[in-house]
């Protein structure tokens, strides 16, 4: 069956199958964007291209100058010869940093591959998501700790020019939210493909992140009498954040287009505050527990949802001076949670309903395969450090 054909035939559960709305963000903050991409991929292009000149420049000098201490050794001229081998060396030196430099290698996507034969319903909710917003289809699906969503492309082996797309997936998000609010969060993600990383677009963002971990190792192994370096990379860095905010905003338009606006506010207010109970609340007594009695059988990840059952309150958490704050800051890589709403047009009034959550309604019969992985790592982790998620982090919500 088509995917076409199958926006017809699906069951009433899939939350997307809705007529296209007409939510458009302000031709302006398109505008912004597609520049402030364009020329930070411009300038990601001339400083690895300049890196990599460099450091064949700094090879050739290494060889030149093996040739001149080979022969000052023939003169018999043993201080030019020190000379030449101690210019060579740091040569040597200086194109090894520019070197490993350049084939710095982004993370590898972490989690629990899910294979689409054990969770049909999410596959043909992800496949009709990306024919409506346009963009081909995610490789792969991967199921982590996090609460969050994100997308990660990385260039393909098979076909030159091709970029791979993975989707990775919080098994604590799922928790948090029903199936239409995943939904919203898929649309979002989807959105970024659709608007910022189609084509040459795609490579763009590739170039600009490896311009990043570049510049990363290279202020590891500079003299620190090179102000200017640093200069740039804490101006290229600002701009790239400044660049990541306007995307969410866009991002949030496109996925608006696909669910509605309404259902991707409420989803945002849902998120907020069932992030909030986790970090605040949730976290900090399963950590509390598990260093009271080390031997307790506490199992966070198969008792989660529970604890939402239990445990979480929207009027409790609203009422959290910590939560408005949250809600009113930006973080490193999101407008705050107010600048969404209002760029949505809707209100953080209207609370969701008490529908069932994603993770039975997507992964029921995975779940407690799942718990049982995550939980074990958790009780590795908790044996050396606290878990991540008691950390304090602003931005640990990567919606």
């Amino acid at each position: 069956m088509t995917v076409s054909a199958s926006l017809h035939s699906r069951r009433p559960i899939d939350p997307v199958i809705r007529p296209m709305h007409d939510f458009v963000p302000r031709s302006s903050v398109l505008r912004l964007r597609a520049r402030l991409a364009r020329r930070l991929a411009l300038v990601s292009l001339g400083g690895l291209a300049l890196l990599l000149g460099v450091t064949l420049s700094l090879v050739a000098l290494a060889l030149s100058c093996a040739g001149q201490a080979w022969a000052a050794i023939g003169e018999g001229e043993p201080l030019r010869t020190l000379s030449w081998v101690c210019a060579g060396l740091v040569s040597v030196a200086l194109a090894l940093g520019g070197l490993k430099a350049l084939l710095q290698v982004g993370p590898r996507p972490e989690g629990i591959r899910l294979p689409r034969a054990a969770a049909e319903d999410l596959f043909r909710l992800l496949d009709d998501l990306a024919w409506r917003a346009g963009v081909e289809p995610v490789a792969h699906v991967r199921i982590t700790d996090e609460v969050n969503a994100i997308v990660v492309q990385r260039p393909g082996f098979v076909l030159p020019g091709a970029m791979r797309t993975e989707l990775l997936i919080g098994l604590p998000l799922v928790h948090c939210l029903s199936p239409a609010q995943l939904a919203a969060v898929l649309a979002h993600e989807f959105g970024h493909l659709a608007a910022q990383r189609q084509g040459w677009c795609g490579w763009a963002g590739w170039l600009r992140a490896a311009w990043v971990r570049a510049l990363d190792a290279l202020l590891s192994i500079v003299p620190s009498r090179l102000p200017w370096l640093g200069g740039h990379a804490e101006r290229f860095c600002h701009d790239m954040l400044r660049l990541a905010r306007i995307e969410e905003l866009e991002a949030d338009a496109v996925a608006a287009r696909l669910v509605g606006p309404a259902l991707l506010g409420e989803t945002l207010v849902e998120l907020s505050r069932k992030s909030h109970f986790l970090q605040h609340d949730y976290w900090p007594r399963v950590h509390a527990l598990q260093t009271a009695d080390a031997a307790s059988a506490v199992r966070p990840f198969r008792e989660m949802a529970h604890g939402f059952a239990a445990g979480f309150s929207h009027a409790a958490i609203a009422d959290d001076p910590a939560l408005a704050l949250d809600e009113a800051r930006a973080g490193l890589f999101h407008p705050s949670l107010r600048r969404r709403l209002r760029a949505l047009r809707v209100s953080a009034a209207a609370l969701p309903s008490d529908a069932a959550s994603a993770a039975t309604h997507f992964l029921a019969g995975l779940l407690p395969s799942l718990a049982w992985i995550f939980d074990r790592a958790w009780w590795e982790g908790a044996r050396i450090r606290r878990h991540p998620m008691v950390l304090p982090d602003d931005d640990r919500t990567w919606l």
